[in-house]
């Protein structure tokens, strides 16, 4: 019988949305090496003027496995987790040096952005503020993080306008 050695990469893990933090602590009690890059921004919250540091990448973190059918199923199961981001095939490991690079960008506090933005005609959810919980699709940024989303109804369609970090892509 051949036995073939598992290596240990990174993989990226999808959460549910804002459940970062609970992931995170999750898979620490668990024994599971785990990185949460986290940037600090100032509170967009009208009655609060304070610098907090949230997630670079809102829904995702990064797990270190050697993808053992016991440990990745302890992954999975940990409150809050969806899934290891790969294809039909499995899992994808993160390329070599990625999460180190992302360590250093992050170990300070100078401002980082993410290059990620909403392309026309993605379907779209909003998860917080006034619409949570209506998909649509979107349509284009309004400017200052906000972006216009339609939401069809009765065959008709009306438009919102709404932040862009309270809408996700629709999995």
């Amino acid at each position: 019988m051949l036995k073939t050695k598992l290596c240990r990469s990174w993989y990226v893990l999808h959460t549910k949305s804002k459940f970062e933090n609970v992931v995170n602590e999750g898979l620490i009690k668990k024994s599971i090496e785990v990185f949460l890059p986290k940037v600090q921004v100032r509170s967009k919250r009208r009655d609060r003027k304070a610098m907090i540091r949230i997630p670079l990448f809102p829904g995702y973190l990064f797990v270190k496995t050697d993808l053992r059918p016991n440990e990745h199923l302890e992954i999975v199961k940990t409150v809050g987790a969806v899934r290891l981001i790969g294809n039909t095939a499995g899992p994808i490991p993160v390329k070599n040096g990625t999460i180190d690079s992302l360590k250093i960008m992050v170990a300070g506090n100078n401002p980082v952005s993410t290059g990620y933005h909403f392309k026309k005609g993605d379907r779209v959810i909003v998860v917080d503020g006034p619409f949570a919980g209506v998909s649509g699709t979107f349509v284009r940024h309004g400017g200052k993080g906000r972006v216009i989303v339609n939401i069809e109804a009765l065959g008709q369609f009306a438009s919102v306008d709404v932040n862009e970090e309270d809408v996700e892509i629709v999995p």
